[in-house]
């Protein structure tokens, strides 16, 4: 099991670094960048560790706790799939000569179910959001603030 692990993480290490020399990131500026998308979505917790500060009502109380688990589903299956998919890559890999074409193609499903992990994240924060009333984003943007301080 130790030699899977150990290739595995080496691929994703490899991975990783081929991603970033292709988009190397910005040098930190004096002031951090603000976040679109962190800054303008509000994560679970935050939203259900306040649900009285903000007046959450039980309607949307309801209805983010069942998008939560339906996510949470999701995200399980999804993990699975692609802890499947990297044996694969695994071994595929091991060999003494690589197969480019089959290796890519595998690569391929393993990034579209990283994709899909990160389309389903964003859509459970959107559908969080458009469940609160403009007030109460005012009230978690205001906690959000707090906290960073």
């Amino acid at each position: 099991m130790k030699p899977k692990i150990v290739v595995l993480c080496a691929f994703m290490f490899l991975a990783a670094q081929s991603l970033m020399a292709q988009h190397p990131q910005p040098q930190p500026h004096p002031h951090p960048q603000p976040d679109p998308m962190g800054d303008n979505f509000f994560p679970p917790e935050l939203v259900m560790h306040n649900q009285q500060a903000i007046g959450l009502t039980e309607e949307q109380r309801n209805y983010i706790h069942a998008e939560i688990q339906k996510t949470h589903e999701k995200f399980t299956n999804l993990q699975w799939q692609i802890a499947n998919e990297l044996e694969t890559m695994s071994s595929l890999v091991k060999q003494d000569r690589v197969d480019e074409e089959q290796t890519l193609a595998q690569l391929d499903k393993i990034l579209n179910l990283e994709r899909e992990i990160k389309r389903t994240h964003i859509a459970l924060a959107v559908r969080i959001k458009n469940r609160l009333t403009a007030e109460q984003q005012a009230r978690l943007r205001e906690i959000k603030t707090h906290h960073r301080r």
